[in-house]
């Protein structure tokens, strides 16, 4: 397919009109939706829908797609397996796959070693079974998380999530689940200068840890730039501490890398931008291609603290998907998908803070590797949140040809997540699509 953007008609077109009415009868309405544009066909960054517009993909499948949409070697990695089998279940009979990515995430990631893997179907189901693990090898019930996070839908990971509007009407939730202040820079809940957001917030966390009673928590559980929460990048020194207390106290550290992971930031997981080794990683999203597949990976010792049957499931592992898992792995590595991150990063935080400079809309401009936002404020001053110019803006964008995702607590950040293998040309296509948009939107909606 061509990469290249090219508007045929307006957005929503007629055919994919006529699949958002179809959508509106078959689906339930809590199914939300950021653009009314259904895929035809996707490769690379450019995503073509059923009426023949290709629009620039700056939300990668909400962070699924880190080395681009159908990648030649993971689809055929996908076709290979496919044509041997396309299921076993691991607990029934073994299939050699899931023992390849296991040995492969063993050694990758940034654990105590020898280290173990348990695969599973998602990033929530991923992020359960680390508190699973936590639970059984602590005889703790307590789970720590932050303000801001997000971990799932699931009813664990529904109380652990903090925006509202994934949990509102399904309680009651999981009453052992506690929550801290994160270190916020722009936002700082110890109201401290930057330099000083990380240590002032560091001791809020630690605070209320010690007002728990530490000897009931089993876990900490963290993503290394939060994600739905507004691609917060902490403040400097704020997880190390945490770190430092959860090691003193018997807490385990668990690392949330299921949309920090796999190259994202510009290293293998985000938690190695910290300087800490973490007791468990939960993995998903980028790590399947585009398959569904999760993943948690520990030192032995923890990961074999279960008795047998106490993990598992019917689809984790499934040999289709952990095939696409291991091309995705070869593909970042043989194509220095880390480094390019890091470029990507370097070349849209540039653009962003020239744009912050242009329009006083955009509050704040942060990210790390490919992983960059804006935060739009309707007055720098009190930074009051902006989440109606933030909808008018990602409507521009579609509409102009380039998909980007809203996130945030207050819903007024625009996150930017393109593929690793985008190519600068488009990525800058895309960043100007966005400028326009952010000084349109800051003009009230006229250019």
């Amino acid at each position: 397919m061509e990469q290249a953007r090219k508007i045929l008609t307006e957005i929503p077109g007629p055919a994919s009109q006529a699949l958002l009415d179809r959508r509106r009868a078959a689906l339930p309405r809590g199914i939300g939706f950021t653009t009314p544009v259904f895929a035809r066909a996707a490769e690379g960054a450019i995503i073509e829908d059923v009426d023949g517009n290709r629009l620039i993909d700056f939300g990668a499948g909400l962070a699924v797609l880190n080395v681009g949409n159908a990648d030649g070697t993971v689809v055929d990695a996908i076709k290979r397996q496919a044509e041997l089998s396309t299921h076993t279940c691991i607990m029934v009979v073994g299939n050699e796959p899931y023992i390849d990515l296991a040995e492969r995430l063993n050694a990758l990631n940034p654990v105590e070693q020898p280290a173990k893997t348990i695969l599973a179907n998602s990033g929530a189901e991923a992020v359960e079974n680390a508190v699973k693990i936590a639970r059984y090898a602590t005889g703790r019930p307590g789970v720590v998380v932050v303000e801001h996070a997000f971990h799932g839908r699931t009813f664990m990971t529904m109380a652990m999530t903090a925006k509202d509007v994934y949990s509102k009407g399904y309680g009651p939730l999981d009453q052992n689940v506690h929550r801290v202040p994160f270190a916020y820079p722009y936002r700082c809940a110890a109201d401290a200068p930057n330099d000083d957001c990380g240590s002032a917030c560091a001791d809020l966390a630690i605070a209320h840890m010690r007002e728990t009673g530490p000897e009931t928590i089993a876990c900490f559980v963290v993503e290394p730039v939060l994600g739905e929460g507004g691609f917060v990048v902490p403040a400097a020194g704020y997880l190390p501490r945490v770190r430092e207390f959860c090691s003193e106290n018997g807490i385990l550290f668990v690392a949330d890398e299921v949309q920090t992971g796999f190259g994202r930031t510009g290293t293998w997981f985000g938690i190695e931008h910290e300087g800490i080794t973490p007791d468990l990683v939960a993995t998903a999203k980028s790590l399947g291609g585009g398959l569904p597949l999760g993943a948690v990976t520990g030192p032995a010792a923890l990961l074999d603290a279960p008795h047998i049957g106490g993990l598992g499931g019917t689809f984790g592992g499934n040999p289709v998907a952990c095939a696409a898992a291991l091309a995705v792995i070869d593909v970042i590595e043989r194509d220095g998908l880390l480094a390019r991150a890091r470029r990507i990063g370097a070349r849209a935080l540039e653009r962003l803070q020239a744009l912050a400079e242009r329009s006083a809309l955009v509050g704040d401009v942060r990210g790390r590797g490919a992983m960059v936002a804006i935060e739009l404020v309707t007055d720098r001053a009190t930074k009051e949140p902006a989440p109606k110019e933030t909808g008018r803006v990602i409507e521009a964008c579609y509409r102009e040809g380039v998909v980007v995702l809203k996130a945030g607590t207050f819903d007024n950040v625009i996150r930017l997540l393109p593929p690793l293998s985008i190519d600068d040309g488009l990525l800058d296509e895309g960043l100007d699509v966005l400028e326009k948009a952010v000084l349109a939107a800051a003009d009230g909606g006229n250019e």
